[in-house]
């Protein structure tokens, strides 16, 4: 399975999309139509890179347009940017989500008590290489940390790409403590302060910031594969998401998105100046479609 990507709209600016197609050409949804599992029997997921590493524009996959294109977070009209909380520069791993996953806000999680942030589960790649915004990557789950965002739970997923040359070495997140030393206490220190330069109040984590190993992170990622299954089957409430999609809903859903519609939502997206060279596509290799 193979996806690309296409740019719509401006770099740095409001009009700013990307949208997914697959193999056959097909306008996706990279929340709803890729996969979770990239091989399930081996428990390697699939990872949408929406952040690659160092980078400060606040890309994410945006869950309540159509197609869920990736496009800058806004706040108060202006793109945000994460800024460098020294001695960090951006993001300080490539930084993405997991397709078909979603924190209910309806759910109070058990362990944190507090309910989920209505995204699909963060991923943090922590893999030697820099990825691309738009990468659809085959990752390998290590353990995952609760962190608590404004009320909410964020559970932020750490994982490293199957195919870098050092991930025959970890399988759990002991492995990360022994390998990149200091690499975790920087993770929760990032995720602690990169709000504070907005004049927000650090974050706080459960679990007294302790990092759970891969069979939780596994167990996690499963239970926001179920509340998604029940958002697109229409079990609960979408509220404000878009949970249209062009492969998984059949055609009697008010969720299924013909070829058509998905043409037109990309055309709507145009360009603010002549575009130079802005509209590319990418190639991805992926594993099988596994519900």
């Amino acid at each position: 399975m193979s996806f690309t990507v296409e740019e719509r709209g401006n770099a740095n600016s409001l009009s700013y999309r990307l949208f997914f197609k697959n193999a056959e050409g097909k306008y996706i949804s990279p929340f709803h139509d890729i996969p979770i599992y990239a091989d399930e029997s081996q428990s390697i997921f699939h990872m949408v890179v929406e952040v690659p590493r160092w980078t400060n524009a606040k890309m994410e996959i945006a869950t309540k347009d159509i197609l869920n294109p990736i496009k800058q977070d806004v706040k108060k009209g202006k793109l945000r940017y994460v800024a460098n909380v020294f001695p960090h520069k951006g993001y300080i791993w490539n930084y993405g989500a997991i397709p078909q996953t979603w924190e209910d806000p309806a759910h109070k999680d058990g362990d944190t008590d507090c309910c989920g942030d209505n995204d699909p589960i963060d991923v943090c790649e922590i893999g030697s290489r820099v990825c691309t915004r738009g990468d659809v990557i085959k990752v390998k789950v290590l353990g995952i940390l609760a962190m608590i965002d404004e009320g909410e739970t964020d559970w932020k997923v750490i994982a490293i790409n199957v195919e870098d040359p050092e991930a025959k070495d970890f399988n759990n997140i002991s492995d990360v403590q022994r390998l990149k030393p200091g690499y975790l206490e920087a993770t929760v220190d990032w995720f602690r302060r990169y709000k504070v330069p907005d004049g927000k109040p650090e974050n706080r984590f459960a679990f007294n910031e302790e990092f759970k190993d891969k069979d939780f992170a596994i167990e996690v990622i499963k239970s926001t594969h179920n509340f998604w299954k029940a958002l697109i089957g229409q079990q609960t409430k979408a509220g404000e998401l878009n949970c249209k999609n062009t492969c998984v809903s059949s055609g009697d859903s008010p969720y299924c998105c013909s070829a058509d519609e998905a043409k037109a939502a990309v055309g709507e997206v145009r360009f603010l100046s002549p575009p130079s060279n802005l509209q590319h596509s990418r190639s991805f290799n992926t594993g099988t479609h596994n519900l």
